[in-house]
């Protein structure tokens, strides 16, 4: 049952991955009956991520409110009334609005679908089966891409827009058969409730009881106690708030929506005129992405997540380095050699910069304000990406994709170091012995990797 329901909770994933990916595909189509200039093609792209940054907003307090799986089923609606009206429009601004409910649908799911799978997760595995939702969204990435070639010419973008209702339904009928979060309930004060869950979760064998009195104790001691957004400022959760911003701030400014939204241009600036070549290139991007985030799910339990998340900095940030050197001096780099760098800088960040982030912002808050927690992590996420899709096509056009592959890369370059001194090893422990570590006043950054004394 939690390999099931990690499985519906990652198809928000797919729907994000899909709605990010399929405006790339879909661009030279619908350009042909609505032509857009660069602002206003920029913004029409930006409408996804504005939608996000706004949902995000208010995320944390209807998770905390409603639960985590009702929450998922209105998202799952709004994504298939956002696919249909985007199928369906007659102007841009219908568009426009379109892709923004779409983004008021990601926005949500973004921060209740990590929620709810580490939740319900045991902590053995909770770093793969969180990491199932990035997985997700590369898939989705992956598909947007491969329906631009299979259903491509003119008109088609209706149906590339309309094909996300399908997920959409799925999605809605299997949160109808999953129980909500053990955690959440135990958080309102259903003790029962959250047992019956847990065990529809374990199975036979689990000491469930053992889990649950876990859950209660740290519940307890959590009562009365400030939550909210304000509680967020207090000394000993602050570290908290600061690593969860930061990482999406760091993944986000390393480029990656750059590279996804607008692959095809990217391509056409490194000297890549042929439109076939530019899409074959762009699902190579989609399918070393899908493959290497399916690695890091066997990474992320095993060898940690600092590590993961050195690496991948280290990687993008070489990477991106090279490309800009390729573009300043065309004449000395193969044009292959820009390709195994774009790869290979996917690579990276499929690694680890992609999935630890959301992995992460899942397991370092308290459960009294995990919610408004993750919900302002998510704003940090949503707000540079809005910064990044609707600033890069000014940026090729003014200084230029060296230029701005080089800032992205100084930026990689302190995620190293905001990683080593900030980022908690959170490998092997339960979410109560997370808490406890962060509410004792220790440094967050100091945690290491051991086994949890609580299956949970």
């Amino acid at each position: 049952m939690i390999y099931f329901l990690a499985f519906v909770a990652a198809i928000a994933g797919f729907l994000f991955g899909y709605d990010e990916g399929v405006i790339a595909v879909a661009r030279a189509s619908l350009d042909k009956d609505f032509p857009m200039g660069p602002l206003v093609g920029g913004f029409m792209t930006a409408a996804v991520p504005l939608g996000a940054l706004v949902a995000a907003s208010v995320a944390g307090r209807i998770t905390d409110r409603f639960g985590r799986r009702s929450v998922l089923m209105a998202a799952a609606a709004l994504f298939m009334v956002g696919a249909l009206v985007a199928a369906g429009i007659s102007a841009v601004w219908m568009l426009i609005v379109a892709r923004f409910v779409l983004g008021l649908a990601i926005g949500v799911a973004a921060v209740a679908a990590p929620l709810y799978i580490a939740e319900c997760a045991p902590f053995a595995i909770r770093g793969a089966l969180v990491s199932t939702y990035q997985l997700a969204i590369t898939v989705g990435i992956l598909m947007s891409y491969l329906t631009g070639i299979l259903i491509a010419g003119d008109g088609t973008w209706r149906v590339m827009f309309g094909l996300g209702v399908v997920p959409g339904a799925l999605f809605l009928v299997g949160l109808a058969f999953l129980p909500e979060s053990p955690r959440w309930l135990v958080l309102k004060g259903f003790p029962d409730k959250a047992r019956a869950g847990l065990s529809r979760l374990r199975g036979p064998g689990w000491d469930v009881d053992r889990e649950l009195i876990e859950m209660v104790r740290t519940a307890k001691e959590e009562a009365g106690q400030r939550a909210g957004y304000r509680a967020l400022l207090e000394p000993a959760i602050r570290p908290a708030l600061i690593v969860g911003v930061g990482l999406f701030f760091l993944q986000q400014l390393s480029g990656i929506n750059a590279v996804i939204y607008y692959a095809p241009e990217i391509f056409n600036h490194a000297g890549f005129d042929s439109a076939n070549t530019q899409m074959l290139a762009t699902i190579g991007i989609g399918t070393v992405n899908v493959l290497t985030t399916i690695v890091a799910m066997f990474l992320i339990d095993r060898i940690g997540r600092k590590p993961l998340l050195v690496i991948g900095f280290f990687g993008t940030a070489f990477t991106m380095l090279v490309i800009a050197a390729g573009v300043i001096f065309p004449g000395t780099m193969p044009s292959w050699i820009i390709i195994a760098m774009l790869l290979l800088y996917i690579a990276s960040f499929a690694i680890a910069v992609g999935p630890l982030p959301h992995l992460l912002m899942s397991e370092i808050f308290p459960l009294r304000v995990r919610g408004p927690g993750m919900s302002m992590a998510s704003l940090s996420n949503w707000g540079f990406n809005f910064l990044v899709v609707f600033a890069f096509p000014l940026m090729l056009a003014g200084p230029g994709l060296a230029f701005t592959f080089t800032v992205f890369a100084v930026i990689c370059l302190g995620g190293i170091a905001f990683t080593l001194t900030r980022v908690p090893e959170t490998t092997g422990h339960s979410l109560e012995a997370i808490e406890r570590h962060l509410m004792s006043g220790k440094s967050l950054g100091a945690m290491r990797r051991e086994s949890s004394a609580v299956a949970s």
